[in-house]
């Protein structure tokens, strides 16, 4: 087993093309991607660094039932988290979104993943700048760069 864990949710199979693309820069480095919904607590616990990507659906949700995907995801992975700590990890996130399509919301989704996984201890890593970005606001920024890195498009 690597040290590096990749897990990504989907809805629409653009998270898992970037997870791979990562992987694929990170060779032995990390283990292969895995989709959020395919995982146990026990196997995301085992990785001392986390990799984690997701898209941004609706107003900034994750990916998951309430956001209408057709199976669990991120936001059913994080609600069953309950106590867990994440204390120990390094976690860098990456997220997708459409700055044309969706411009209030670019990237936001990476927020929520964020917050629960700061609000358990976990060390986040990682940010973008928000430079050549058109879009009127997103959740996922703090100042001038993103909490993560971001693969949007539009």
């Amino acid at each position: 087993m690597a040290n590096i864990g990749i897990f990504f949710g989907t809805d629409t199979g653009k998270t898992r093309k970037i997870a791979k693309m990562i992987h694929k820069q990170l060779g032995e480095l990390a283990d292969a991607p895995v989709n959020i919904n395919r995982t146990t607590l026990d196997d995301f616990m085992a990785y001392p660094v986390l990799l984690l990507g997701t898209p941004t659906l609706g107003d900034g949700q994750l990916p998951g039932l309430e956001a209408g995907c057709e199976g669990e995801s991120w936001s059913e992975f994080i609600s069953g988290l309950d106590d867990a700590s994440l204390s120990g990890k390094t976690v860098a996130l990456f997220g997708l979104g459409d700055q044309k399509g969706y411009p209030d919301n670019f990237v936001s989704g990476m927020r929520p993943l964020y917050d629960a996984l700061r609000a358990r201890g976990a060390q986040i890593i990682g940010s973008w700048p928000n430079e050549g970005y058109e879009f009127s606001a997103s959740a996922a920024l703090e100042g001038e760069r993103f909490i993560g890195l971001v693969a949007g498009s539009g």
